[in-house]
């Protein structure tokens, strides 16, 4: 006999209104605040899906997020389809969501020029006895997102698959990068090599609309931009 208490969940839902799987596919503000407080929620019960159940619960505090941010863990468990564990989720998903107001705006440092860059990575690889390669991905102020670290290599030099570099780019949804790479041998002059891979990274950048602003080299003395040196 069929049990008729059998909780209905995400995936009785049609494929396409599944909260999780339209997360995957296109990114977490496609959903709605419901479908957002539906994947914490998991389940519902035996009539609702969460997402019901989700709807329902903002329909009590008149579809206000701040509202629902001031309700109690014991206001939350009198709302039907809502056990502790789903109050305690919720309430520990918006009080990450408070704390991250409370910290402000990611003050990341800004690209200014050549100088910042030597100056950011000179300590990191000048006094080092092999190349290393690093791509430092920038947004449409300049400001750093991240620095990755490409390659590693001997002495003589480092493999660096353009693809690779711009695969961090894009994943970063990065608008600009600067490339940089150390020369053990305290030479800042750019190779042959050096040259031919600046100009085929800055060809390939430009397919994905990202702009390739410099390629550095750095050593324990003089450093060398293509970029000051009109050769971007």
């Amino acid at each position: 006999m069929e049990n008729s208490e059998k909780r209905l969940t995400i995936k009785d839902l049609a494929e396409d209104d599944r909260p999780r799987e339209k997360m995957e596919r296109k990114g977490a503000s496609s959903l709605s605040d419901a479908e957002l407080i539906a994947i914490l929620l998991r389940v519902g019960n035996a009539s609702e899906t969460a997402v019901d159940v989700a709807q329902r619960l903002l329909g009590q505090v008149n579809n206000s997020l701040n509202e629902l941010a001031r309700l109690s863990l014991h206001q939350l468990t009198r709302i039907k389809g809502i056990g502790r564990t789903k109050a305690i989720t919720i309430l520990a998903a918006l009080e990450l969501g408070r704390r991250r107001n409370a910290e402000g705006p990611i003050n990341r440092e800004r690209i200014f020029s050549s100088r910042s860059v030597i100056d950011l990575f000179q300590p990191v690889l000048a006094d080092l006895p092999h190349e290393e390669f690093w791509v430092l991905l920038l947004n449409k102020s300049n400001r750093i997102i991240e620095r990755v670290k490409v390659s590693q290599g001997g002495v003589g030099g480092t493999v660096v698959d353009p693809k690779l570099v711009l695969k961090h780019a894009v994943e970063r949804l990065a608008s600009a990068v600067i490339v940089v790479h150390n020369h053990p041998s305290g030479n800042p002059q750019p190779s042959d090599k050096d040259i031919a891979l600046t100009e085929k990274l800055k060809n390939a950048a430009q397919l994905f609309d990202i702009t390739l602003l410099d390629h550095v080299i750095v050593t324990d003395g003089e450093c060398y931009s293509f970029a000051d040196n009109g050769k971007m």
